[in-house]
């Protein structure tokens, strides 16, 4: 495709949304995507620094500046190969990576404006080559007859794989689900990311060589030292951090009160949401709290909401400064009806004498001085206590680490916390052949910072299988 370059536009180019009262009701996608001519708008805003601050943003490396300007020429296809040498996903990455604190935090525009839609520009570079382009894939090293296991499908995983196999060596990744995609899957909703797109970025890596094989519980069906009695040379593990956490209180057994990892794998993975053509079974709250204030938070009360609840409330025990949720995702959840209710802390469940849930007790909250986290810390206001009214209670105050594989592998060093001691810098573990990146490592983080862990580990990987140890 062929564009004139645009001059240098003022102001940020806006994505276009569905209207706020008709997606909170329907799982379709929340931005609809730049047209060329936006695109091309936004990036002839890019002032192509000559040391561009925003490539030190990216945890993958991304030549922001280049592809960029290959787009503003309207060379798209020229400008999503030039991503896919650092990104193997760049449809995901335009869709949930917070470019906010990252790349566009960064960009010198956004000292006296709006920075470049960085992340809107990757999003339509992937989508107009999956749906207009030639499907043809990046060059590849000759084989080096080097096999590599990946224990797990999620993005630190795909990164893996992706490079390894463009490295000539031959990859499989082991899933343990019957889908592959890991927490882009199970995790995040369709509103936010189409299944669709992550089943085409996976198929993308597949096209390049790599081999997928699901319903592998590594640990159970196979463990590592079989893998490398099966002729593997190196494994990956990136395995995640889905070990649901909750918070102890009083009640916690009553029926209406589950995990948000739970919740959303139904909706998601198990595809809950297009009831009645999947009879996934997920309990249908009227009145629902969601307790926590991170993403993950905010999937969950927009799920419930789209699946026909009245009232949704988002129940967080600091104030809106320390909510860890992206600022687009608070911004969607509030503009959908989703209410916030700050500095308030449960304190026990209330139910009925059947055993359902039919409330909690909560608590009023001030914030004192910073915890470990840098946030402060909040402190319980004495006689503040309160009650209000739910039947559905879903738990989003983060994951641990699931001792599935690591239980059956005692040769690997784990932390105080249970996740895989592994080098910051190679993702080396303590055991000989064995990197770990991501979540497993790191505990909860963000998709992007996993494939940061995946690019560094595949490059110490690929050294491995070059020169040794």
């Amino acid at each position: 495709m062929s564009v004139k370059k645009k001059s240098k536009a003022p102001g940020r180019t806006p994505m276009p949304e569905q209207d706020p009262e008709v997606r909170r009701r329907n799982f379709l996608e929340v931005p609809t995507g730049y047209t060329p001519e936006m695109a091309m708008q936004e990036a002839g805003r890019c002032l192509q620094c000559k040391k561009p601050a925003c490539v030190a943003g990216c945890p993958v490396s991304v030549d922001i500046p280049g592809f960029i300007n290959l787009l503003a020429e309207g060379d798209i296809t020229a400008a999503t190969r030039n991503l896919w040498s650092k990104n193997a996903l760049p449809a995901v990455c335009g869709r949930v990576c917070p470019q906010e604190i990252q790349c566009e935090e960064l960009c010198i525009l956004g000292k006296k404006g709006d920075p470049v839609a960085i992340g809107n520009l990757e999003r339509f570079c992937a989508d107009y080559e999956r749906e207009f382009g030639t499907g043809e894939l990046p060059p590849k090293a000759a084989d080096t007859g080097k096999r590599v296991a990946v224990v797990g499908s999620g993005p630190s995983s795909l990164t893996v794989a992706g490079d390894l196999v463009v490295k000539g060596h031959q990859v499989t990744i082991l899933e343990a689900f019957h889908k592959p995609g890991g927490v882009l899957v199970y995790g995040i909703p369709e509103f936010r990311l189409p299944k669709e797109i992550v089943a085409q970025e996976v198929n993308f890596i597949e096209r390049l060589g790599a081999k997928v094989a699901c319903n592998q519980v590594v640990g159970r069906t196979v463990s590592l030292d079989e893998l490398f009695e099966q002729g593997y040379d190196a494994i990956y593990l990136g395995v995640g951090a889905g070990l649901p956490r909750f918070l102890n209180i009083p009640g916690e057994n009553y029926t209406g009160i589950l995990s948000a990892n739970e919740y959303l794998t139904r909706a998601n993975l198990m595809k809950a949401y297009k009831f009645p053509e999947v009879d996934t079974p997920i309990p249908i709250g009227r009145d629902v709290v969601v307790l926590g204030a991170g993403n993950v938070a905010m999937d969950a009360a927009r799920t419930a909401m789209r699946l026909g609840a009245d009232r949704v409330r988002i129940v967080y025990r600091r104030s809106r400064e320390e909510m860890p949720a992206r600022l687009a995702e608070i911004h969607h959840a509030e503009e959908e009806g989703i209410e916030f209710h700050l500095l308030t802390a449960p304190t026990r469940y209330m139910g009925d004498a059947r055993g359902r849930l039919t409330g909690m007790t909560c608590q009023q909250m001030a914030l004192g001085e910073p915890d470990d986290s840098g946030r402060r810390r909040p402190v319980v206001i004495e006689g503040s206590e309160f009650d209000i009214d739910c039947d559905l209670a879903i738990v989003a105050v983060g994951s641990g680490a699931n001792p599935l594989l690591t239980a059956d592998t005692p040769k690997l060093r784990l932390n105080k916390w249970g996740y895989i001691d592994a080098d910051p810098e190679s993702g080396k573990t303590s055991m000989r052949g064995v990197w770990a990146g991501g979540d497993i490592v790191t505990g909860a983080a963000t998709v992007i910072l996993a494939m940061g862990a995946g690019r560094q580990a595949a490059d110490s990987i690929h050294n491995f299988l070059t020169w040794g140890w």
